[in-house]
């Protein structure tokens, strides 16, 4: 009885697998040096704020002075702010090198080998690696907001949010403005790691995963910046980043947020489907 109990369970459960899989990416250095550098960076935006603001608050330059006073009183602004300026290169290399130590990092030290010939499916794996990056990801970008938060409340001050819009909304509201757009950056993020880790199929170096993706990105961004291919712009990734500021603006314009996670959400298929494609016929 105990023989067919031991042949019957190949496979270790499916939760304890992930929760595996979890610690193993914390347990990395890079990815604690990752997570601090990304929790510090809102509370080096808070201070120069707050140093910029009394600095000009003697009225030597009235129209600067007013900007900066108003950030200064609009704490809660803030997360937006880290969010948005950690969009563009950050916080998507940092999902790109969570995909490129999920499968060429492995590949690189021979443990990707082992297990690819271990009695698991391949689409079990890459399920696992991929929940990894992706736990992490939401992780990332959680902790900066957490962090903005707090830095923005105590460096800052204000109550509410001022929004572009010029109207002023209470603290639960900006609070769940902040934790929509931290989903919308979450998903952006999931997206440039789903690609990074169809990449990181194909080769053993991480450092190309890396160079790939920052690449990629850099193009998609100057191609977004050309007029002349403005019929591009609707499938390049890049395209909506900055647009996602209009989680600040009241009445929330709903059309372009939806349509960024939406291209964002097909990249995340494309990427994930090339690396099922890919590990599938995989050997070693």
């Amino acid at each position: 009885m105990s023989d067919v109990r031991t042949t019957t369970r190949a496979t270790a459960p499916l939760g304890r697998v992930l929760r595996s899989e979890l610690r193993f990416i914390l347990r990395r250095p890079r990815t604690l040096v990752a997570l601090a550098a990304l929790a510090f960076t809102p509370v080096i935006a808070g201070i120069s704020v707050a140093i910029a603001a009394g600095s000009m608050s003697g009225g030597r330059r009235d129209d600067i002075a007013g900007i900066a006073m108003l950030v200064a009183d609009n704490g809660l602004i803030l997360p937006i702010f880290v969010l948005l300026l950690a969009m563009p290169m950050m916080l998507p290399l940092c999902g790109a090198m969570w995909s490129a130590d999920a499968l060429a990092g492995e590949a690189s030290t021979g443990g990707l080998r082992n297990l690819l010939l271990a009695p698991v499916s391949r689409p079990r794996l890459l399920a696992v690696k991929a929940f990894g990056v992706a736990a992490v990801s939401l992780l990332a970008v959680t902790i900066m907001a957490v962090t903005a938060i707090l830095a923005g409340i105590v460096l800052l001050g204000g109550e509410g949010m001022l929004t572009l819009s010029g109207s002023t909304m209470s603290v639960p509201a900006s609070l769940g403005r902040i934790a929509l757009l931290t989903l919308l950056v979450t998903i952006q993020v999931w997206a440039v790691a789903a690609i990074a880790l169809a990449i990181s199929s194909t080769t053993d170096h991480p450092l190309i995963v890396l160079a790939a993706t920052t690449g990629g990105i850099v193009l998609f961004t100057v191609l977004g910046g050309i007029d002349t291919l403005s019929w591009l712009h609707p499938v390049l990734l890049t395209d909506g980043w900055l647009d996602m500021a209009d989680v600040v603006r009241d009445p929330l314009p709903a059309d372009g947020l939806v349509e960024n996670a939406f291209r964002a959400t097909c990249y995340i298929l494309i990427g994930y489907s090339l690396a099922l494609a890919r590990l599938t016929t995989r050997d070693g």
